[in-house]
Protein backbone atom coordinates (compact mmCIF):
# COMPACT_ATOMS: atom_id res chain seq x y z
CA UNK A 1 0.00 0.00 0.00
CA UNK A 2 1.06 3.63 -0.36
CA UNK A 3 3.22 4.86 2.54
CA UNK A 4 1.31 6.95 5.07
CA UNK A 5 2.52 9.54 7.55
CA UNK A 6 2.29 7.51 10.75
CA UNK A 7 1.93 3.86 11.74
CA UNK A 8 0.62 2.90 15.18
CA UNK A 9 2.14 0.13 17.26
CA UNK A 10 -0.85 -2.03 16.30
CA UNK A 11 -0.16 -1.29 12.60
CA UNK A 12 3.47 -2.37 13.00
CA UNK A 13 2.60 -5.50 14.99
CA UNK A 14 0.06 -6.54 12.36
CA UNK A 15 2.35 -5.77 9.44
CA UNK A 16 5.30 -7.78 10.77
CA UNK A 17 3.54 -10.37 12.88
CA UNK A 18 4.95 -9.14 16.21
CA UNK A 19 3.58 -9.28 19.74
CA UNK A 20 3.59 -6.27 22.06
CA UNK A 21 5.96 -8.10 24.40
CA UNK A 22 8.40 -8.72 21.56
CA UNK A 23 8.26 -5.07 20.56
CA UNK A 24 8.88 -3.93 24.15
CA UNK A 25 11.86 -6.29 24.49
CA UNK A 26 13.47 -4.86 21.35
CA UNK A 27 12.99 -1.35 22.72
CA UNK A 28 14.52 -2.27 26.11
CA UNK A 29 17.58 -3.65 24.32
CA UNK A 30 17.96 -0.40 22.31
CA UNK A 31 17.44 -2.17 19.00
CA UNK A 32 14.63 0.27 18.22
CA UNK A 33 13.68 3.56 19.87
CA UNK A 34 10.51 3.47 22.03
CA UNK A 35 7.59 5.09 20.22
CA UNK A 36 3.81 5.22 20.07
CA UNK A 37 3.84 5.91 16.34
CA UNK A 38 6.34 5.11 13.60
CA UNK A 39 7.30 6.62 10.25
CA UNK A 40 7.87 4.72 7.03
CA UNK A 41 11.62 5.03 7.68
CA UNK A 42 11.08 3.15 10.95
CA UNK A 43 9.47 0.31 9.02
CA UNK A 44 12.78 -0.17 7.20
CA UNK A 45 14.43 -0.68 10.60
CA UNK A 46 11.83 -3.30 11.56
CA UNK A 47 12.31 -5.12 8.27
CA UNK A 48 16.10 -5.15 8.69
CA UNK A 49 15.89 -6.41 12.28
CA UNK A 50 13.49 -9.19 11.28
CA UNK A 51 15.83 -10.27 8.48
CA UNK A 52 18.74 -10.45 10.92
CA UNK A 53 16.67 -12.61 13.27
CA UNK A 54 15.60 -14.84 10.36
CA UNK A 55 19.31 -15.36 9.68
CA UNK A 56 19.60 -16.60 13.29
CA UNK A 57 21.71 -13.69 14.50
CA UNK A 58 21.36 -13.54 18.33
CA UNK A 59 19.81 -10.41 19.81
CA UNK A 60 22.94 -9.75 21.88
CA UNK A 61 25.07 -9.75 18.70
CA UNK A 62 22.68 -7.36 16.97
CA UNK A 63 22.76 -5.03 19.98
CA UNK A 64 26.57 -5.16 20.09
CA UNK A 65 26.81 -4.36 16.39
CA UNK A 66 24.41 -1.41 16.63
CA UNK A 67 26.29 0.05 19.60
CA UNK A 68 29.51 -0.24 17.62
CA UNK A 69 28.01 1.50 14.61
CA UNK A 70 26.70 4.37 16.75
CA UNK A 71 30.15 4.77 18.29
CA UNK A 72 32.17 4.56 15.07
CA UNK A 73 29.79 6.52 12.83
CA UNK A 74 28.88 9.56 14.86
CA UNK A 75 26.52 10.92 12.21
CA UNK A 76 24.34 7.80 12.47
CA UNK A 77 21.63 7.77 15.15
CA UNK A 78 19.47 4.87 14.01
CA UNK A 79 21.67 2.34 12.12
CA UNK A 80 18.87 -0.03 11.13
CA UNK A 81 17.00 2.67 9.18
CA UNK A 82 19.92 4.89 8.11
CA UNK A 83 22.35 2.22 6.88
CA UNK A 84 22.15 -0.96 4.85
CA UNK A 85 22.73 -3.60 7.53
CA UNK A 86 23.00 -7.22 6.36
CA UNK A 87 24.25 -10.60 7.53
CA UNK A 88 25.53 -13.82 5.99
CA UNK A 89 24.17 -15.94 8.83
CA UNK A 90 27.39 -15.65 10.84
CA UNK A 91 28.22 -11.97 11.18
CA UNK A 92 26.65 -8.57 10.77
CA UNK A 93 27.96 -6.25 8.07
CA UNK A 94 27.15 -2.74 6.91
CA UNK A 95 27.63 -0.96 3.61
CA UNK A 96 29.47 2.33 4.09
CA UNK A 97 30.92 4.54 1.35
CA UNK A 98 30.44 1.78 -1.18
CA UNK A 99 32.31 -0.83 0.89
CA UNK A 100 31.08 -3.78 2.92
CA UNK A 101 32.43 -3.77 6.47
CA UNK A 102 32.11 -5.90 9.57
CA UNK A 103 29.84 -3.96 11.92
CA UNK A 104 31.76 -4.49 15.18
CA UNK A 105 35.39 -4.24 14.06
CA UNK A 106 34.88 -1.90 11.11
CA UNK A 107 37.14 -4.03 8.93
CA UNK A 108 36.62 -4.52 5.21
CA UNK A 109 35.05 -7.85 4.26
CA UNK A 110 37.05 -9.17 1.32
CA UNK A 111 34.33 -10.91 -0.64
CA UNK A 112 35.09 -8.97 -3.82
CA UNK A 113 38.10 -7.83 -5.82
CA UNK A 114 40.57 -6.22 -3.39
CA UNK A 115 41.70 -3.85 -6.14
CA UNK A 116 38.32 -2.12 -5.86
CA UNK A 117 38.92 -1.11 -2.27
CA UNK A 118 41.15 1.86 -2.99
CA UNK A 119 42.53 3.41 0.18
CA UNK A 120 39.60 2.64 2.46
CA UNK A 121 40.66 0.19 5.18
CA UNK A 122 38.11 0.72 7.97
CA UNK A 123 35.24 2.96 8.97
CA UNK A 124 35.84 6.57 7.94
CA UNK A 125 36.36 9.04 10.80
CA UNK A 126 33.74 11.38 9.44
CA UNK A 127 30.94 11.42 6.91
CA UNK A 128 32.20 10.80 3.35
CA UNK A 129 31.93 13.77 1.04
CA UNK A 130 30.25 11.67 -1.61
CA UNK A 131 28.10 8.70 -0.66
CA UNK A 132 25.79 7.34 -3.31
CA UNK A 133 23.97 5.15 -0.81
CA UNK A 134 23.11 8.04 1.48
CA UNK A 135 22.19 10.19 -1.52
CA UNK A 136 19.84 7.50 -2.78
CA UNK A 137 18.29 7.22 0.69
CA UNK A 138 17.75 10.98 0.72
CA UNK A 139 15.92 10.78 -2.60
CA UNK A 140 13.86 7.87 -1.24
CA UNK A 141 12.78 9.96 1.74
CA UNK A 142 11.98 12.80 -0.66
CA UNK A 143 9.74 10.47 -2.65
CA UNK A 144 7.92 9.45 0.53
CA UNK A 145 7.42 13.08 1.53
CA UNK A 146 6.05 13.95 -1.89
CA UNK A 147 3.56 11.08 -1.69
CA UNK A 148 2.51 11.95 1.85
CA UNK A 149 1.96 15.63 1.08
CA UNK A 150 -0.13 14.97 -2.02
CA UNK A 151 2.37 16.44 -4.47
CA UNK A 152 1.89 15.71 -8.20
CA UNK A 153 2.48 12.01 -8.65
CA UNK A 154 5.10 12.55 -11.37
CA UNK A 155 7.29 14.34 -8.80
CA UNK A 156 7.33 11.27 -6.55
CA UNK A 157 8.00 9.06 -9.58
CA UNK A 158 10.98 11.25 -10.52
CA UNK A 159 12.36 11.03 -6.97
CA UNK A 160 12.14 7.23 -6.90
CA UNK A 161 13.71 6.98 -10.34
CA UNK A 162 16.58 9.11 -9.04
CA UNK A 163 16.99 6.53 -6.28
CA UNK A 164 17.30 3.82 -8.91
CA UNK A 165 19.90 5.80 -10.86
CA UNK A 166 22.05 5.84 -7.73
CA UNK A 167 21.12 2.35 -6.54
CA UNK A 168 19.46 0.12 -9.18
CA UNK A 169 18.80 -2.56 -6.56
CA UNK A 170 16.75 -0.36 -4.22
CA UNK A 171 13.80 -2.70 -3.64
CA UNK A 172 11.88 -0.12 -1.59
CA UNK A 173 11.88 2.40 -4.44
CA UNK A 174 10.87 -0.31 -6.91
CA UNK A 175 7.94 -1.38 -4.71
CA UNK A 176 6.78 2.22 -4.26
CA UNK A 177 6.91 2.86 -7.99
CA UNK A 178 4.91 -0.30 -8.51
CA UNK A 179 2.31 0.91 -6.01
CA UNK A 180 2.06 4.32 -7.67
CA UNK A 181 1.39 2.74 -11.05
CA UNK A 182 -1.00 0.24 -9.43
CA UNK A 183 -3.05 3.14 -8.07
CA UNK A 184 -2.99 4.72 -11.53
CA UNK A 185 -4.24 1.36 -12.87
CA UNK A 186 -1.22 1.12 -15.14
CA UNK A 187 -0.90 -2.54 -14.34
CA UNK A 188 1.84 -3.45 -16.83
CA UNK A 189 4.19 -0.85 -15.35
CA UNK A 190 3.23 -1.86 -11.81
CA UNK A 191 3.94 -5.52 -12.55
CA UNK A 192 7.36 -4.68 -14.00
CA UNK A 193 8.42 -2.71 -10.92
CA UNK A 194 7.15 -5.36 -8.49
CA UNK A 195 8.98 -8.10 -10.39
CA UNK A 196 12.15 -5.97 -10.44
CA UNK A 197 11.80 -5.49 -6.66
CA UNK A 198 11.56 -9.26 -6.16
CA UNK A 199 14.61 -9.76 -8.37
CA UNK A 200 16.53 -7.15 -6.35
CA UNK A 201 15.43 -8.63 -3.01
CA UNK A 202 13.92 -12.14 -3.30
CA UNK A 203 13.19 -12.29 0.44
CA UNK A 204 11.16 -9.05 0.60
CA UNK A 205 7.63 -10.19 1.63
CA UNK A 206 5.97 -6.86 0.80
CA UNK A 207 7.02 -7.09 -2.85
CA UNK A 208 5.53 -10.59 -3.11
CA UNK A 209 2.36 -9.48 -1.33
CA UNK A 210 1.86 -6.40 -3.50
CA UNK A 211 2.30 -8.43 -6.65
CA UNK A 212 -0.35 -10.79 -5.30
CA UNK A 213 -2.64 -7.78 -4.85
CA UNK A 214 -2.03 -6.73 -8.44
CA UNK A 215 -2.87 -10.16 -9.83
CA UNK A 216 -5.90 -10.37 -7.53
CA UNK A 217 -7.17 -7.05 -8.91
CA UNK A 218 -6.66 -8.29 -12.47
CA UNK A 219 -8.54 -11.53 -11.80
CA UNK A 220 -5.36 -13.59 -12.30
CA UNK A 221 -6.27 -15.73 -9.34
CA UNK A 222 -3.74 -18.60 -9.60
CA UNK A 223 -0.92 -16.07 -9.71
CA UNK A 224 -2.45 -14.11 -6.84
CA UNK A 225 -2.58 -17.29 -4.74
CA UNK A 226 1.04 -18.00 -5.63
CA UNK A 227 2.42 -14.64 -4.56
CA UNK A 228 0.35 -14.36 -1.39
CA UNK A 229 1.71 -17.79 -0.42
CA UNK A 230 5.24 -16.67 -1.24
CA UNK A 231 4.80 -13.71 1.10
CA UNK A 232 3.66 -16.10 3.85
CA UNK A 233 6.57 -18.46 3.17
CA UNK A 234 8.95 -15.55 3.75
CA UNK A 235 7.03 -14.32 6.80
CA UNK A 236 4.62 -16.88 8.30
CA UNK A 237 3.27 -14.12 10.58
CA UNK A 238 2.20 -11.89 7.68
CA UNK A 239 -1.35 -11.19 8.84
CA UNK A 240 -2.43 -9.26 5.73
CA UNK A 241 -1.47 -12.19 3.50
CA UNK A 242 -3.73 -14.48 5.56
CA UNK A 243 -6.53 -11.90 5.26
CA UNK A 244 -6.31 -11.68 1.47
CA UNK A 245 -5.93 -15.43 1.06
CA UNK A 246 -9.06 -15.96 3.16
CA UNK A 247 -11.04 -13.67 0.87
CA UNK A 248 -9.58 -15.35 -2.21
CA UNK A 249 -10.44 -18.82 -0.91
CA UNK A 250 -14.01 -17.69 -0.32
CA UNK A 251 -14.25 -16.32 -3.87
CA UNK A 252 -12.93 -19.57 -5.35
CA UNK A 253 -15.28 -21.80 -3.34
CA UNK A 254 -12.86 -23.22 -0.77
CA UNK A 255 -14.50 -22.37 2.59
CA UNK A 256 -12.35 -24.75 4.66
CA UNK A 257 -9.12 -23.04 3.60
CA UNK A 258 -10.80 -19.68 4.06
CA UNK A 259 -11.64 -20.63 7.65
CA UNK A 260 -8.02 -21.65 8.22
CA UNK A 261 -6.72 -18.30 6.98
CA UNK A 262 -9.31 -16.31 8.95
CA UNK A 263 -8.29 -18.13 12.13
CA UNK A 264 -4.60 -17.51 11.39
CA UNK A 265 -5.30 -13.83 10.79
CA UNK A 266 -7.20 -13.44 14.07
CA UNK A 267 -4.43 -15.21 15.97
CA UNK A 268 -1.96 -12.63 14.63
CA UNK A 269 -4.21 -9.58 14.85
CA UNK A 270 -7.18 -10.01 17.13
CA UNK A 271 -8.11 -6.35 17.54
CA UNK A 272 -9.21 -3.50 15.33
CA UNK A 273 -11.57 -2.97 12.42
CA UNK A 274 -10.08 -5.69 10.22
CA UNK A 275 -10.31 -8.24 13.01
CA UNK A 276 -14.04 -7.53 13.30
CA UNK A 277 -14.42 -8.15 9.57
CA UNK A 278 -12.50 -11.41 9.93
CA UNK A 279 -14.73 -12.54 12.79
CA UNK A 280 -17.88 -11.75 10.82
CA UNK A 281 -16.61 -13.69 7.81
CA UNK A 282 -15.59 -16.61 9.99
CA UNK A 283 -18.96 -16.73 11.71
CA UNK A 284 -20.76 -16.52 8.36
CA UNK A 285 -18.79 -19.50 7.08
CA UNK A 286 -19.51 -21.48 10.23
CA UNK A 287 -23.26 -20.79 9.92
CA UNK A 288 -23.16 -21.89 6.29
CA UNK A 289 -21.55 -25.19 7.27
CA UNK A 290 -24.16 -25.79 10.01
CA UNK A 291 -27.00 -25.30 7.55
Amino acid sequence: MAPKEEYSRADVRRKFGLTERQLQNWEKQRLLPPASFYTFSDLIAFQTLIKLRENKIPIREISRALDSLREKLDWVKHPLSELRVVSDGKRIAVHVAGQKMEAVSGQILFDFDASELGGLKSFPDRKPKINRTRESEAWFQKGLELEETGAPVEHAVDAYKKVLELNPGAAGALVNLGTIFYRLRKFDEAEKYYLDAIKADPVYPLAQFNLGNLYDEQGRLPEAFDYYRRALALNPHYADAHFNLALLCERTGDPLKAVSHWKAYLKLDGSGQWAEIARRQLERLRQAVIR
